[in-house]
């Protein structure tokens, strides 16, 4: 019900009367908690349409269905097959304006100590003109001039954040896991049960993470070539086996008794998606057969030009991504 109430805060971009009449039967919520998931709705809203920029079968889509498409993308020059508006250089130039538009607020909110500053009047409402200002900022990425010189350097600022992101990850899984053994295992103390479905968990995850492995083996190696997968499997593989022997380690049990095999398994199957994000992104390697014809290795044979491992990752990624953004 909150979460219904907080939508209808949308109202509120229209005046206090609409806001009234949608709201006033709501429970009361925390200004922090409203703006917090306004913002995080606003970046959910953004990475959904990049999700659908990304997506190959959007593009052909669009140029099947679309009667006047070649003439459209002539006119806003997006070239021949409209690929400033689709594919990854659409999602690096809409990314690029929904970071501007956060950093922005981030540089607006620096040393605010009272919700009652005018500075955090704004940042707390006025979200119809903030949606405004957010699309104006991803749209006005599309006509940033010299585009190729643009996007080598998002590249790398992309691959920064990625990483940063990435370690940010980590850190909010590691927490979310730390509670989660931490509740199951004071709930042990009233009832056993608590100790079985905490054991259940961890087998169900170490589970996974070991069925990944093998499938990720099996679908990205062969017994010629792939060494790259090969190293990445086997290295990730082994630090999985190694974090998970320094959660039970006496050292680290004495000075964390709530450490276990549950944060360590959550963290497995974080690192086997990961590997299988890498493996699904790396060109496929090519070889000669006994006749002399060069054959695709090092991917699997249901995937090749269906992209359906790069679609898997996206859900998973964007599922996790999301989850992350609740729970923080």
């Amino acid at each position: 019900l909150e979460v219904f109430c907080l939508i209808f805060q949308l109202a509120c971009c229209c005046g206090t009367a609409a806001c009234a009449l949608c709201c006033k039967c709501c429970p009361k919520i925390k200004q922090s908690t409203s703006t917090r998931f306004m913002y995080a709705l606003y970046f959910i809203l953004v990475t959904i349409i990049c999700c659908v920029m990304m997506s190959t079968t959007v593009a052909n889509e669009m140029k099947t269905h679309i009667p006047f498409y070649k003439q459209m993308c002539k006119g806003i020059q997006a070239g021949e097959m409209c690929e400033k508006l689709v594919g990854y250089s659409a999602v690096y130039k809409v990314c690029f304006g929904m970071a501007c538009f956060f950093f922005l607020f981030f540089l607006f909110t620096i040393k605010i100590d009272s919700s009652k500053s005018c500075r955090a009047y704004i940042h707390n409402g006025f979200w119809l003109i903030k949606l405004i200002v957010l699309a104006a900022m991803c749209s006005g990425a599309f006509f940033i001039p010299d585009q190729d010189t643009f996007l080598n350097a998002w590249r790398y600022v992309g691959a920064t954040g990625g990483f940063l992101f990435i370690a940010i990850q980590l850190i909010l899984l590691v927490e979310f896991a730390h509670k989660w053994n931490k509740n199951w295992t004071a709930g042990a103390n009233h009832k056993q049960v608590w100790n079985g479905l905490l054991a259940l968990v961890t087998l169900m995850l170490y589970s996974v993470a070991v069925a990944a492995l093998v499938l990720m083996a099996l679908f990205y190696t062969r017994s010629e070539g792939c060494t790259y997968n090969k190293v990445l499997i086997g290295v990730n593989g082994g630090l999985c086996l190694f974090v998970s022997l320094v959660a039970i380690s006496p050292c680290v049990q004495n000075r964390q008794p709530h450490s276990g095999l549950l944060q360590s398994g959550v963290i497995s199957c974080y690192v086997m998606y990961l590997t299988f994000s890498a493996l699904s992104s790396k060109p496929p390697e090519t070889i000669l057969d006994e006749n002399n014809r060069n054959i695709t290795i090092c991917v699997p044979e249901f995937s090749q030009g269906l992209h359906r491992d790069e679609n898997l990752v996206t859900g998973l990624g964007t599922t996790i991504l999301f989850g992350c953004i609740l729970y923080s």
